[in-house]
């Protein structure tokens, strides 16, 4: 348990202010970047995905889109759909 290969996060932003919000994506990435993968489940998709190498967007529990974070993140329809414009 303390050297993972892969750390699993649901919902890691849950309920927390915007100023700890941003703390936890800054640690998430300082892991990541130790090369441990990290496997997040996120209801905020836009820092999800700004922070993501890869993205997958589910809806009613199958894969809808999938590509980098920065590719979703600049999708129209992903946008429209899910991110609020």
């Amino acid at each position: 348990m303390t050297q993972p290969d892969v750390l699993l996060l649901d919902e890691p932003t849950a309920g927390v202010s915007p100023i700890v919000m941003d703390a936890l994506f800054d640690l998430i990435l300082e892991i990541a970047n130790t090369g441990i993968a990290i496997l997040i489940t996120e209801q905020n998709a836009s820092h999800a995905l700004a922070i993501a190498d890869r993205g997958y967007v589910l809806v009613q529990g199958r894969n809808r889109y999938s590509d980098t974070g920065e590719a979703l993140l600049a999708d129209p329809d992903v946008r429209r759909s899910f991110l609020g414009g």
